[in-house]
């Protein structure tokens, strides 16, 4: 029996996104990786689960390791049915992300990527997310590579507080630049939303979501993302 950690990964932007292709690629350097997650994009799914409809978990290959799965739910429901139907045993670990963009204030309620790590430390398993403030597609995830182990290999180590999970933002910016580790609240801000009314082509009404992001905090620095000057 292998004595390396086991990591459960999961994200919300889907399996076979650029954000855990990366994410699994450090993690396999680290422990025996377990990949459960969704067969395509949920973002802004929060902590949502499948109750009126089927749940599908699929064995893929997409990235190289003996235990992954495409499942057809939810971020969460990817955290549930991994640790109640699928492994033989709780893992060591739980990994979400990395995001494209960042979850920050009000945004961690709403987060896929977060929500399957707050799942997580419900279950009691040491869990985090982490997310690149970044939302390009050709985004560079490896300037965030080494703070990244660091701070598995940290959790793995020292565990985390009952009930908490982390929750990782990575500046977009190279690693030489980047001047250290942080661990701060979760910020005051909201969106100020809004619906903009638009017609189908016959003449129906739907609505679009939309809104502006406001910074409440007295420090406007706070949601900078890693700009700020930071501590090791």
């Amino acid at each position: 029996m292998s004595k390396n950690p086991t990591i459960l990964i999961t994200n919300d932007d889907g399996i076979t996104a650029p954000g855990i292709s990366h994410l699994i690629s450090i993690a396999k350097n680290i422990g025996d990786v377990f990949i459960v997650a969704p067969d395509k994009p949920q973002s802004g799914m929060g902590h949502a689960i499948t109750i009126n409809s089927t749940l599908r978990a699929i064995p893929t290959k997409y990235h190289n390791v003996e235990h992954e799965y495409s499942c057809s739910g939810t971020p969460v429901d990817c955290i549930k049915i991994a640790i109640n139907q699928l492994m033989k045993h709780k893992p060591d670990i739980i990994l979400s992300g990395i995001n494209h963009g960042s979850n920050l204030s009000i945004n961690v309620i709403y987060s896929g990527t977060m929500s399957a790590a707050v799942e997580g430390a419900v279950e009691g398993i040491p869990s985090i997310g982490f997310s690149l403030c970044d939302y390009a597609h050709e985004a560079d995830f490896t300037q965030g590579t080494e703070f990244i182990e660091k701070i598995i290999n940290s959790v793995l180590k020292n565990k985390l507080p009952k009930g908490v999970c982390l929750n990782v933002n990575i500046p977009k910016l190279t690693k030489d630049v980047i001047k250290g580790i942080k661990v701060c609240r979760q910020a005051n801000a909201l969106w100020e939303e809004s619906f903009d009314e638009r017609k189908d082509p016959y003449g129906r009404p739907y609505y679009w979501l939309t809104g502006e992001f406001k910074n409440l905090e007295k420090n406007q620095q706070i949601l900078m993302c890693g700009q700020m000057k930071t501590d090791l």
